[in-house]
């Protein structure tokens, strides 16, 4: 009868002592999205990146519209009978081509519009990144949460486990 008395102690002290750590963790979470669609530094880098894309596109049209052109005037002397078969097929190789660069330049636009991307922006999530730390540390969160991501943001120093999940699993 003691014994059942003691035990039922035990797992009552057990059973407050772990409401007690758990009531100690401290979670928090932010819409990083949010946060980000408020901040002036990150409106003026879209807005940079828009005039920086803006002007690329400009450029590629103008090679579109020039290629278009030639596609035009090489459709017209064929259908009149203006080319040789030797000239036509060297007029299609050179129209294929310029093709090619353009498309090319697709791709350098859509590589060099994200460097630009990440060249201004890459600063400002360092330092929201800094400041969430900053918040998690002075507030004492054990953890912060992205709502808007879903990823944890902010984790208090704490042990690794990956020792101890690979001996678990015989690794």
């Amino acid at each position: 009868m003691k014994t059942t008395l003691i035990k039922r102690m035990i797992g009552s002290a057990l059973v407050v002592l772990l409401a007690i750590s758990v009531q100690a963790q401290k979670f928090g979470y932010l819409d990083s999205a949010a946060l980000l669609s408020e901040l002036p530094a990150v409106k003026a880098a879209d807005s940079e990146i828009e005039t920086y894309q803006k002007q690329l596109i400009t450029s590629g049209q103008a090679k579109v519209k020039a290629l278009e052109t030639k596609v035009q005037e090489y459709a017209k002397q064929a259908e009149q009978g203006l080319l040789s078969q030797v000239q036509m097929q060297q007029k299609e190789a050179e129209l294929a081509e310029e093709q090619q660069a353009i498309q090319q330049y697709e791709v350098e636009v859509q590589n060099k519009i994200l460097k630009k991307r990440e060249e201004l922006l890459g600063p400002i999530l360092d330092n929201v990144k800094k400041a969430v730390e900053a918040v998690g540390k002075e507030n004492g969160y054990t953890m912060i949460f992205d709502t808007a991501t879903g990823t944890l943001l902010h984790a208090q120093d704490s042990d690794n486990v990956m020792a101890l999940v690979k001996a678990k699993l015989g690794v």
